[in-house]
């Protein structure tokens, strides 16, 4: 009875080292800890994310003019007069079902920072859509799988909800003001005013339907990544609602599954930090933030996006 005592000992000091026993796994943020992830399986992973964006659009579903190249992205200048989109196929683009959930979504928030964010039963019900309707998709499936083989979660139904805590969750971006103003999804892709300026903001279908309406107004680019075909990369400067947005980088022509994926890899595996991957054969660099609430301590999705030159 001693020897076996004492072999329960070892297993139970064993768990305890590890960080993880059977009934509580080690948390960061949300998600499980797991097993480490390299740069190599990254960048791995998001080039089998990449290949599965079936919903990408095509070289001839958008076109843009870039017009002014700028090296300086603090002048306030509008050099381009014409609309960034000079057409978008948006019959085809904007009928599939990812496009049409997350399009809803977009007026769910109100731009100013220190204006209480609240949502509706018909709002949270948006979300869950969102989040089932982009789970159908071979991106989100890949994604849940390599991140399934790393540990990180043990049922698709843990990853969701997961998404849902991390992108979802309103927070206070004031110090000791608890005043649920923000959330990661509306920084990233809905974008916010603060403090005069316009902070995230980089999600290109919002940026078109804003320009259509006259919101947005392009002024310049100072990057322009290296993909021929969509998705790619670009780094501009404009004004949202007569606010000015310094450099703001964004995907174009991706489709929401895959930024969402992209962006929720990189904060898993490398929050708070520069995540590498590699897309279409080019390395691309994408850069998360954190935001750790002070009475529960949970993580958030503070900011997400493309690193450019």
């Amino acid at each position: 009875m001693k020897s076996w005592a004492f072999l329960l000992l070892l297993v139970e000091i064993s768990g305890l080292a590890s960080g993880c026993t059977t009934d509580d796994k080690e948390k960061e943020g949300f998600s499980y800890r797991g097993n480490t992830i390299t740069d190599e399986e990254l960048q791995e992973a998001s080039e089998k994310i990449y290949q599965t964006d079936h919903n990408r659009a095509e070289e001839s579903d958008i076109i843009l003019n870039k017009q002014y190249f700028t090296s300086k992205t603090n002048g306030h200048e509008d050099n381009s007069p014409d609309l960034l989109f000079t057409y978008v196929n948006h019959e085809k683009l904007f009928s599939r079902p990812t496009y049409a959930s997350f399009i809803k979504l977009l007026d769910n928030y109100q731009a100013h920072v220190r204006t209480e964010e609240k949502f509706t039963k018909e709002q949270i019900k948006e979300q869950d859509i969102f989040l089932q309707d982009i789970m159908k998709t071979e991106v989100m499936k890949e994604l849940y799988k390599f991140l399934h083989s790393k540990n990180r979660y043990d049922t698709e139904a843990e990853f969701v909800e997961d998404l849902k805590k991390i992108w979802f969750g309103l927070y206070s971006r004031r110090k000791d003001v608890n005043d649920n103003d923000s959330s990661g999804f509306e920084h990233v892709f809905v974008g916010e005013i603060k403090n005069g300026k316009v902070s995230g903001f980089h999600n290109w279908i919002r940026f078109y339907l804003l320009e259509k309406q006259g919101v947005v107004d392009y002024f310049s680019h100072s990057y322009d990544g290296p993909w021929t075909s969509y998705p790619d990369v670009l780094g501009m400067q404009f004004s949202f609602d007569g606010f000015y947005k310094e450099v703001g980088s964004a995907f174009i022509g991706s489709s929401p599954e895959f930024e969402f994926g992209l962006y929720s890899l990189c904060f898993i595996a490398r929050p708070g930090k520069v995540c590498h991957l590699k897309i279409g054969g080019h390395n691309l660099n994408i850069q998360t933030w954190e935001k750790s609430t002070d009475d529960n301590g949970k993580k958030y999705i503070a900011s997400a996006y493309a690193v450019t030159p």
